[in-house]
């Protein structure tokens, strides 16, 4: 082989590999969500009910629902008790739900440029007229690195930035958002802390009201 082709050769690896990293790159930048995805996720699920749980017993379950979500409404996230913050986790485990992968600059509740897309289709999902009106919990959540005291502050401060996101870009009543931050509490990745899908906003459709069959 010439001198020519070995330095034709090495070029043409240097360039492919440059190239896998860039796609590489891309692809895992791009974690953004439809609006349709978020749609199908939030949308109230058909109502099912036991043979041992009549209408009335559901009733008074939507009743005690909405009596607690009164009262985290138009809360500050910081004045929110632990066992306020579990209360709400503990109620929207059964209910539709969606987490995304909102990154936000390091150390700080400023929306990563990368992630703005997402909570744009968000905001055009939440003020669909399919979801409109219904009461949402926007929870913040961290990843292990650093003090759970300073982790818990700033998922607390994401949480209301995506509040006041929403609020402003999209006119949605800040009534209807309660936001809640759960710092390093409730890891998606609990074996691996530090993972990047640990870092991430969980919407939570809480309304009551459920789709006909």
């Amino acid at each position: 082989m010439t001198r020519f082709d070995k330095s034709f050769g090495l070029k043409a690896m240097i360039l492919s590999a440059a190239l896998s990293m860039t796609a590489g790159l891309a692809l895992a930048g791009d974690n953004n969500v439809s609006t349709d995805k978020i749609l199908e996720a939030l949308k109230p699920k058909p109502a099912t009910r036991g043979l041992s749980v009549g209408p009335q017993a559901d009733t008074t379950a939507q009743a005690r629902e909405s009596t607690f979500l009164n009262t985290v409404r138009n809360r500050s996230t910081r004045s929110l008790s632990t066992g306020e913050r579990e209360q709400i986790a503990e109620l929207a485990a059964t209910k539709p739900k969606i987490d995304l992968e909102i990154q936000f600059d390091y150390n700080s509740a400023d929306i990563a440029k990368t992630s703005v897309a997402s909570v744009q289709a968000l905001g055009k999902a939440l003020s669909d007229p399919a979801l409109k009106g219904s009461t949402f919990v926007v929870a913040g959540h961290t990843d292990a690195i650093g003090g759970e005291a300073y982790n818990q502050g700033l998922s607390e401060r994401r949480a209301d930035t995506i509040k006041k996101y929403l609020v402003q870009n999209y006119g949605l009543n800040g009534t209807d958002l309660v936001t809640v931050g759960y710092g390093e509490t409730k890891l998606k990745d609990a074996a691996n802390g530090a993972d990047p899908t640990n870092r991430r906003v969980q919407v939570v459709n809480m309304d009551t009201k459920t789709a006909a069959k």
